[in-house]
């Protein structure tokens, strides 16, 4: 689908259900997006790769022909948005969220002027998406991260920010948000739980997208069922691994 289509089809709060990658792998990132994933985030936060892994990833997925590319930036920072954007991703996911004010700063990096202040160089992006300006606003999704005790606190506030197409939970920082003392701690797994409803129903009531990263296919559906309208499952490092490790178990047996 185009970015345009998945826009409007995630700003209409359909499920769709995507692909995490990490890793600097074109050959590899382009197979996942044959696959019928509606999109395919690239990790440029926490992932192994630089610009320029992450533009061969934009045109991998492209290549691909199924999912829309999307990018989680390293910061809120307008800079790293429109390399992003540039690149041809369809969207950016923005972490560490805060607040209403930080929603309202990733707003202005996604949008021209006067709407906001990305910088005018679609060097690639203008293939796809645009390469008039409105054109462009319209493509971008603009996806917050909730995964802060601030961001948890300010969710309703962040959701009703104009612009903002929706929300996303980073499980693992949001475990140690409300007082994990590690990923998945099972000593806050109620307090987590709240946590991940209260993300869930601040985005209805704003009638903003809800999505969350989920470990495997399985749990994408429960999060789906549960009411979020969104979900990403796994990465390609934890499924290479996986896969090897089981294929060398049963090799072994």
């Amino acid at each position: 689908m185009s970015a345009a289509e998945f826009a409007r089809k995630l700003r209409a709060r359909e499920r769709v259900v995507g692909y995490w990658v990490v890793l600097d792998n074109p050959i590899g990132t382009e197979r996942i997006a044959r696959l019928g994933y509606d999109y395919v985030a690239v990790d440029a936060q926490h992932g192994l790769l630089g610009y320029s892994g992450l533009l061969n990833a934009m045109m991998a997925i492209d290549a691909g022909g199924g999912s829309v590319g999307l990018t989680r930036v390293e910061a809120n920072d307008p800079a790293a948005i429109g390399h992003a954007l540039d690149a041809g991703s369809g969207g950016v996911i923005v972490p560490l969220v805060d607040s209403a004010e930080d929603a309202r700063a990733a707003v202005a990096a996604t949008r021209y002027p006067p709407r906001g202040r990305r910088s005018y160089g679609p060097m690639r992006s203008g293939l796809r998406i645009g390469p008039r300006p409105a054109a462009a606003d319209e493509s971008v999704v603009l996806l917050a991260m909730i995964e802060t005790p601030q961001g948890l606190a300010n969710v309703r506030e962040i959701c009703a920010t104009e612009g903002i197409d929706g929300v996303y939970v980073g499980p693992s920082d949001l475990c140690l948000a409300v007082g994990g003392a590690f990923p998945g701690d099972p000593a806050v797994a109620e307090e987590f739980e709240q946590a991940v409803a209260d993300v869930r129903e601040a985005a209805a009531e704003a009638g903003i997208a809800a999505g969350i990263h989920t470990p495997d296919g399985a749990t994408a559906a429960r999060r789906l069922e549960q009411g979020y309208t969104f979900a990403s499952v796994a990465c390609d490092l934890v499924h290479l691994e996986r896969a090897a490790g089981e294929h060398l178990e049963a090799a072994k047996s």
